[in-house]
């Protein structure tokens, strides 16, 4: 019987295979639908057990699916050694059926009545949504090696998930159930979902009264799914809880993160995961024991510890992310809970606002216990070329922020301490060049600081980082290579290296591609803003392009199709220049012939 079994999966394998990739991707998507319907909406209680009474057929369908994948698989071994996570998950789903089928008996709801949870059923009702959530994301962790399967380059794939994160965080932010004021329209809603998943921070409406807390969780999502890159996301989850990684996807992880070669590309995408959540963790836990007492007495900030928690893990994430996105109204400038004078909080900020500029490459070059234990035995083995110049660019710049800030702003900063004084510049300095939070009125800022802010906005952070801006390195080998051609060296030389012609090539190319979009974007501002100060509406471009997402206080004044331009902009200034450029472009005709050399007048 056995062998007669074997013979019958063996013929019929590929077919089998199929069609419960199909019933598994089936049941995801109407396990997607089922919660957004849950929570996007304000449902009776009777509607609520019905969508559960629906979850619980669609648990049983995934174990189902899950012993199919089992039994028709090639070598059941290795399926059970590769999938071990989904077998834990499968064998508490199975208990938890069985004693809930046969004996009546909720286990889960039992634990939490026990413990004496605030309210056992809603609390009963998320633990099972969790479940969904992590089956869903097992699910589309699957999906996502198909992507190989499509003949699509990988800087179109790129593109194109940021464009289904844009999309859908709009649907989502539209749910009756994400506002305190009924649906969002769908040009705002765009608007907002664009500024969180490509991590800059402009808002049309007040983050802290007009979403609820279901519209700041999907923010928060948007904002760590937009940081990571949710191709970089769902490829995580497929190396590490399913098959392996697909060689087009090793390919946008190494475009993603400006790794040297896919097989760095493929080790450092767990490490960028693991370094997201270590550095997101320790500045929670800061944050968390930073906030000023008073907010717990104004007006009710703080609810409660969870409400502590959850404005905590927002700030940790939005700052590391380089989103700029704030639980308060006027971000760290609301003049009534006086944001703008806590110091502490600022600085956290501030450096989480840091390493996240850096670079993922950088953070672990710098920090991996491996990199310094070798550097402490080997002291002549240094940093990376890379990472000497990302941060030295980095104190520069920040240095420079800093100084101009004290000596322009000096009648802002008068009432404070030098201390404070520095803390606050410190704080400008770092967050004009990658976030959106601010602890002064940028509308109130002198000329010659605005101009300095948007030269700082431009450039950004570093390479392979959650920033925007043309980028730290772009911005020095354009520099290095000005410099040399006009004092005729033959060679571009940086810290006694020399810099390869396609990667000067390609520094001005970004910079030739950021210049050319960002003039055509500002001339199309001019005419539909045109009642607009010019100096305004050019600080909003700069700073939507180089997702910073500071505003002199035009953004929620802008009209539809300033907000679709400003929207574009987040767009094109979060996937990358080159990677915007490289999914449009096609693929070049054979260059082994050569036209004849000529002689054009330059200067």
């Amino acid at each position: 019987m056995w062998k007669a079994i074997g013979t019958f999966i063996i013929k019929r394998n590929e077919s089998i295979n199929l069609t419960i990739k199909i019933i598994g991707q089936f049941n995801v998507a109407v396990a997607i639908f089922m919660l957004i319907y849950r929570y996007g909406f304000i449902l009776n209680d009777q509607e609520t057990r019905d969508i559960f009474y629906i979850l619980d057929w669609q648990f049983l369908i995934y174990l189902i699916n899950f012993s199919f994948r089992l039994l028709f698989s090639y070598n059941r071994s290795d399926f059970l050694k590769e999938e071990r996570f989904e077998l834990v998950l499968a064998s508490l789903i199975a208990v938890y059926g069985m004693a809930n089928y046969f004996f009546g008996f909720k286990i889960i709801l039992y634990y939490f009545q026990l413990f004496s949870a605030h309210n056992p059923e809603v609390s009963y009702q998320h633990f099972l949504s969790i479940c969904m959530v992590i089956i869903i994301i097992l699910g589309i962790s699957r999906g996502a090696n198909s992507v190989s399967e499509l003949k699509l380059k990988p800087a179109v794939t790129f593109v194109m998930s940021f464009v289904i994160l844009i999309l859908g965080g709009a649907l989502l932010l539209m749910l009756p159930a994400m506002t305190t004021q009924g649906s969002m329209d769908f040009i705002d809603a765009l608007f907002t979902s664009a500024s969180a998943s490509c991590v800059t921070g402009l808002i049309v409406v007040d983050t802290a009264t007009f979403f609820t807390f279901k519209g700041k969780l999907v923010l928060m999502l948007l904002i760590q799914l937009g940081g990571l890159g949710i191709v970089l996301f769902a490829t995580f989850f497929s190396s590490f809880l399913s098959s392996g990684v697909s060689l087009k996807q090793q390919s946008i992880m190494q475009d993603f993160l400006s790794s040297e070669n896919l097989a760095s590309a493929k080790e450092l995408l767990r490490k960028v995961v693991f370094i997201t959540i270590l550095v997101e963790s320790i500045g929670f836990v800061l944050i968390f024991f930073s906030w000023d007492e008073e907010l717990w007495d104004a007006e009710q900030q703080f609810k409660g510890l969870g409400d502590k928690i959850f404005h905590s893990a927002f700030h940790a994430i939005s700052a590391f992310c380089n989103a700029g996105f704030s639980t308060f109204t006027d971000g760290m400038y609301n003049l009534e809970l006086k944001t703008q004078r806590m110091y502490a909080i600022h600085f956290i900020l501030a450096w989480l606002v840091i390493f996240g500029g850096l670079g993922f490459t950088v953070i672990e070059d710098i920090f991996h216990p491996k990199n310094i234990r070798k550097r402490y035995l080997m002291p002549w083995k240094k940093l990376t070329h890379n990472t000497n110049i990302t941060i030295k660019f980095t104190f520069i710049l920040v240095v420079l922020g800093t100084v101009a800030f004290m000596i322009f702003e000096f009648n802002q900063l008068r009432d404070r301490t030098i201390i404070e004084s520095f803390i606050t510049a410190f704080f400008q300095s770092v967050i004009t060049r990658t976030a959106g939070f601010n602890s002064l009125d940028f509308a109130t800022l002198q000329n010659a600081t605005i101009v300095l802010c948007i030269f700082l906005m431009f450039i950004g952070a570093g390479s392979g980082s959650t920033a925007g801006g043309i980028k730290v390195t772009t911005f020095v080998v354009i520099l290095y290579s000005s410099i040399a051609n006009i004092s005729g060296q033959k060679n571009i030389n940086i810290d006694r290296r020399n810099i390869p012609t396609d990667i000067v090539n390609r520094a001005f190319a970004i910079l030739m591609f950021a210049v050319s979009y960002n003039s055509i974007a500002i001339f199309l501002l001019s005419i539909t803003e045109s009642e607009k100060d010019i100096l305004k509406v050019v600080f909003e471009q700069i700073s939507a392009f180089a997702t910073v997402g500071v505003s002199m206080g035009i953004t929620a004044k802008l009209s539809a199709l300033g907000k679709l331009i400003i929207t574009l902009t987040m767009f094109v200034g979060r996937v990358g220049t080159v990677t915007l450029a490289l999914a449009l472009s096609k693929k070049a005709m054979s260059t082994a012939f050569e036209y004849p050399k000529t002689h054009l007048l330059i200067g």
